[in-house]
């Protein structure tokens, strides 16, 4: 975690309670699409958005549903993917987790992560990295997952690494308000939840979000 990307968050998010997870507090935009555009958007530079800014509802309601259903993470290894801002993997570490790998491509979101968990007062192992090629989830016995199916080409190399950390064991919950890349038929809802979202980022104040977990077989035919 790099001092400059540690103080570029500092210095463009506030550190304020998550609208629909109040016990976490994380740094977040008070302005989406100023900091949008300082990072260059999402189609002019090689830089990622910035993701870890905001509470998204998939992250939200993921969050919700781990701190909500403790067992769900207690006394296991879990792994949050494309962690963002970490909000999944601050509240998996809250609701118990043995451990916490938070994984993501962006080194402001890493920066991130470390610094939401610190401010939470528990222990996440921020990992810069792209994981979505290797052949497993690893150690991890829980995977978590929030809001990954926007895109189709992220949406296909997901699933395909999900699958294979749930089919060597690991239980793997998403959290997604109806993206349009999620594949349903793949999986067993949970839960759903209406999340307050940025209106500027989403076009509308209210999602409603479901948590779902992966079935390891094949695609269910009723979806």
């Amino acid at each position: 975690m790099s001092e400059i990307s540690t103080a570029f968050v500092r210095l463009h998010a506030r550190l304020t309670p998550v609208a629909f997870v109040p016990e976490v507090r994380l740094h977040q935009a008070d302005e989406p699409i100023g900091l949008w555009e300082l990072t260059e958007g999402e189609f002019r530079s090689s830089q990622p958005p910035p993701f870890w800014a905001f509470a998204w509802a998939g992250g939200q309601a993921l969050a919700r549903y781990v701190l909500d259903h403790p067992q769900t993470v207690a006394g296991r290894r879990v792994l949050d993917l494309a962690s963002g801002s970490g909000l999944v993997a601050v509240a998996a570490a809250r609701a118990g987790a043995t451990s916490v790998r938070a994984v993501e491509i962006d080194e402001r979101a890493v920066a991130a992560v470390a610094l939401n968990a610190e401010a939470n007062g528990v222990r996440v192992d921020a990992e810069l990295g792209d994981v979505l090629d290797e052949p497993d989830a690893g150690t991890a016995e829980v995977v978590l997952a929030g809001d990954v199916f926007y895109s189709a080409a992220m949406a296909n190399r997901m699933l395909r690494f999900l699958l294979r950390a749930t089919r060597a064991g690991a239980r793997v919950l998403v959290g997604d308000p109806g993206r349009a890349f999620l594949p349903r038929e793949r999986f067993t809802e949970l839960a759903g939840y209406d999340v307050p979202v940025p209106p500027a980022l989403e076009s509308v104040s209210v999602r409603h979000t479901t948590v779902w977990e992966l079935n390891p077989g094949r695609p269910r035919a009723d979806a």
